[in-house]
């Protein structure tokens, strides 16, 4: 492993981004991580006191703070090499159910910050020609399930996002990668990390029980995040790293399934494909 490599990690400070910056840190690995509150970083401050940490306050919402993150990254240990946009969260509801700000809120945090992130370390990367992005959608973004329709289209949108970006940059070595995972034992399932539409509507029982499902798995996920941490850190060493990689046997079936049922719809429907063609 070369561990002079410098990450970013964004959302670091509980679930997927706590797991990899522990796994970085204890490895000797340089890592900036941000957090929306600095506190929440307080004990991993104290443990690796004195070593290649440096926590950041951002709110990745707001352009200047993304910035002045990577410009502090930077002075501080003289390159970044890794970004990690791990940041974000899960949203549950009705399509009607949900506001507008509701809906924005999560598109800022979930997709505009991930652009962000990408629009800033991209001047560092083209300059030294080299880089890796890790971006981490959900198998929601491929195989999305009942009741979660804006969580999904937020991983969409980073799905997609991811694949063309990855084609764009790799003239200058850069490297992409979108991360689909399924279910990991991590908080992601607590009160804070998920969150609902305030305005719920009677009748959507579908959508109550789904919630209630995944409520239940909470404590309970198949998914390893020390192993997922691993993971990411043998990306970030592939000179050859797939650009789509979906972690978990929960998010392996999930996308087999979905292949397989986009199969047969694309056949099923083939003479209409083809008949809005000029003859």
């Amino acid at each position: 492993m070369d561990s002079t490599k410098v990450w970013l990690v964004t959302g670091a400070s509980k679930g997927i981004g706590l797991s990899l910056i522990k796994k970085l840190l204890e490895n000797g690995y340089p890592v900036a991580a941000t957090t929306r509150n600095i506190q929440n970083l307080n004990d991993l401050t104290k443990k690796f006191q004195g070593t290649n940490f440096l926590p950041l306050e951002v709110d990745l919402t707001d352009a200047i703070s993304v910035q002045q993150a990577f410009e502090k990254t930077v002075a501080h240990f003289g390159s970044i090499d890794v970004l990690v946009n791990n940041a974000g969260y899960g949203i549950g509801g009705a399509v009607e159910e949900l506001s507008d700000v509701e809906i924005k809120n999560s598109f800022d945090v979930n997709v505009m910050a991930v652009i962000k992130t990408m629009q800033t370390v991209m001047s560092y990367f083209r300059q030294q020609r080299s880089g890796r992005i890790i971006n981490v959608s959900s198998i929601a973004g491929f195989a999305p399930a009942t009741g979660w329709a804006m969580y999904a289209a937020t991983k969409y949108a980073v799905m997609g996002l991811s694949e063309v970006m990855a084609e764009d940059v790799k003239e200058y070595g850069i490297a992409v990668t979108v991360v689909a995972p399924g279910a990991f034992r991590t908080a992601f399932l607590d009160e804070g990390s998920l969150v609902f539409a305030a305005n719920k509507i009677d009748g959507y029982e579908l959508i109550r029980e789904s919630h209630e499902k995944y409520a239940g798995m909470n404590g309970k996920q198949n998914g390893d995040p020390e192993k997922l941490a691993e993971i990411f850190i043998k990306l970030a060493e592939d000179p050859n790293p797939p650009v789509r990689l979906y972690l978990g046997s929960d998010a392996y079936n999930r996308a087999k399934e979905k292949i397989n049922l986009l199969g047969q719809e694309l056949e099923y429907n083939k003479e209409l494909s083809f008949y809005t063609d000029f003859d």
